[in-house]
């Protein structure tokens, strides 16, 4: 795509070079996560995310080809890096070291990209129609933990229970801290920018999840 003119460029589009262009593509990036996860695909314009950016919709054109294309990258970087980020994949085979660690980090993670969560939520609401070479690489990955927990099980360290499930708890409790956000700040008596405790919170899920597996919280 051409780039416009030198002088018809903003302000915060007119330093050159690769770290400027990086920087613009990460306010872009953020923009669009504002508006994806308010709005959802549909709901969301190009003309908003420029304007959230503080850029023209021309200018944003320069940096993306297409609302799609932006959804798709902004989609598939949220899921591989779930993918990556949440194996057990702690020094340990202690079942609860690592629950209580896997706990923390989705705790963690949401709460940290409240945007990112509610963006995959949207999706899967609407359909989940640009997940499709997502779910494969998800189902390797639960299958990963599937076995563990398994084998667990099978050792007497945890009780009966189906590991699927349990993994599928675990992402609802923690994710409902970001999804639902305004309702939680609303429960905890919280004004809408106060900041979030998440230290009971982690406690709890914690002590519900390892007290759920069998196992007696520290």
């Amino acid at each position: 795509m051409t780039a416009p003119d030198d002088d018809t460029l903003p302000d915060n589009l007119a330093a050159r070079g690769k770290p400027g262009r990086e920087r613009m593509l990460a306010t872009i990036r953020e923009a669009a996560i504002t508006e994806f996860s308010r709005h959802g695909f549909k709901g969301a314009s190009t003309k908003a995310i420029a304007e959230r950016a503080g850029l023209t919709k021309p200018h944003l054109h320069y940096y993306i080809s297409s609302k799609e294309e932006l959804y798709e990258n902004l989609l598939y970087s949220v899921l591989n890096g779930w993918s990556s980020a949440f194996a057990f994949d702690i020094e340990s085979d202690d079942p609860k070291q690592v629950l209580s660690h896997y706990v923390r980090k989705k705790l963690d993670y949401a709460l940290d990209n409240p945007g990112l969560s509610r963006i995959f939520t949207s999706e899967v609401l609407g359909g989940g129609r640009n997940l499709g070479r997502y779910w494969p690489v998800a189902v390797k990955s639960t299958q990963q933990k599937v076995d563990v927990i398994n084998r667990w099980i099978a050792e007497g360290r945890l009780r009966e229970l189906d590991a699927r499930l349990l993994l599928m708890q675990i992402w609802g409790m923690t994710q409902h801290y970001a999804d639902y956000g305004v309702q939680v700040q609303v429960m905890l008596g919280l004004g809408p920018d106060e900041p979030l405790d998440r230290e009971p919170i982690a406690r709890e899920l914690t002590t519900f999840v390892l007290m759920g597996c069998g196992l007696a919280p520290d």
